[in-house]
């Protein structure tokens, strides 16, 4: 756990554990003016500046062009940007209340675990989109979808706590996603971590953001200089199992157990590589325009772009990701996997 114990031990400790610590909300602390050039700022935390391992700023850029012509007004932006920080705020309220005390839990019908903090959250999160955006979609975890209307352009993708496992058993490395799709392309995402009050955003055309400061990815040109995440390698079966395999056996270091936490440290510069399989449609959608927003690279394991249609037919399939800070490693790595 070398990447994730240095971010650790340089946040403003494990007093920000405490619900009533006296730490800024990280909505107060962003700004969303892509107007004013600037560089990539890297994050007042330490990381490797070796030749292998460089900061990625020059990929800062590197946002989906479809997504730069879809030409939205920074005001429209804006809004979608303050929402959706109201949204994550009132997310994190409730998950805060319940990490690490006493609830019950319960079994999905896929055996997967659910608790009162997964609904109330996301219940928490529906009634702020509906109150401030009443047309528009929803895609929650927890009860899939919801509209007043029959169409809409915009649908909210929402996962209250990715990483259940990890917020029973009392490990702060969950977090809430959030992603805003207009005619099915990610335009918004957020990366809440709400008991570590560590919040990354992604908007279309703009830089990602991590608590008000802009952050970028690192270049790592070889597969074998690569520290890799992965949630579990439990998760892994038949063909999938043999195709991480190919790659967890090229890289430097291998690590477990991060679930999204892992796609927020590679959008800011610790870990070069994330895989995994299975993930369904609220556990990657926000992802993608906060790591294209810190110039890393995002796919399925074919290399092709990741995209799902919300609607209310729809049905949240499993896809297999790959996501790297750099393109080189990223294309070594869709080609290591060799999935058919």
């Amino acid at each position: 756990m070398i990447a994730q114990s240095r971010l650790l031990s340089q946040t403003p400790s494990f007093l920000s554990l405490l619900p009533n610590a006296s730490i800024a909300t990280p909505s107060s602390f962003l700004s969303f003016n892509r107007t004013t050039p600037s560089p990539c700022f890297p994050l007042s935390l330490s990381r490797p500046h070796s030749p292998a391992m460089a900061s990625n700023s020059q990929l800062c850029n590197g946002v989906d062009d479809a997504l730069q012509q879809l030409d939205f007004q920074d005001s429209e932006l804006d809004r979608f940007a303050e929402v959706a920080n109201k949204v994550a705020d009132a997310a994190g309220e409730v998950i805060r209340k319940y990490f690490r005390n006493k609830f019950d839990i319960l079994d999905k019908e896929d055996l997967s675990p659910v608790t009162i903090a997964d609904q109330a959250a996301e219940e928490s999160m529906v009634s702020i989109i509906l109150e401030n955006f009443p047309s528009h979609g929803i895609y929650g975890e927890e009860n899939g979808w919801r509209c007043k209307e029959k169409l809409t352009d915009y649908v909210w993708v929402l996962d209250p706590i990715d990483g259940t496992k990890s917020f029973i058993t009392g490990k702060p490395l969950f977090g809430t996603l959030i992603a805003l799709l207009y005619r099915s392309k990610p335009i918004l995402g957020i990366i809440d971590q709400p008991v570590l009050r560590e919040r990354w955003i992604g908007i279309s055309g703009r830089k990602t953001m991590l608590n008000g400061q802009e952050v970028s990815t690192r270049t790592c040109a070889k597969l074998s200089q690569a520290y890799l995440y992965t949630t579990s390698p439990h998760l892994f079966s038949g063909h999938a199992k043999d195709a991480f395999a190919r790659v967890r056996d090229k890289v430097k270091v291998p690590l477990y157990g991060c679930d999204c936490y892992a796609y927020a440290l590679l959008t800011s510069g610790f870990v070069d590589l994330v895989v995994e399989s299975g993930l369904k449609p609220y556990d990657f959608l926000s992802l993608i325009p906060v790591i294209k927003g810190a110039g890393g690279v995002i796919t399925d394991w074919k290399g092709n772009e990741l995209h799902w249609e919300a609607s209310p037919d729809s049905c949240a399939t499993s896809f297999n990701v790959v996501a790297a800070g750099d393109k080189l490693i990223h294309q070594q790595a869709v080609d290591s996997l060799e999935w058919q």
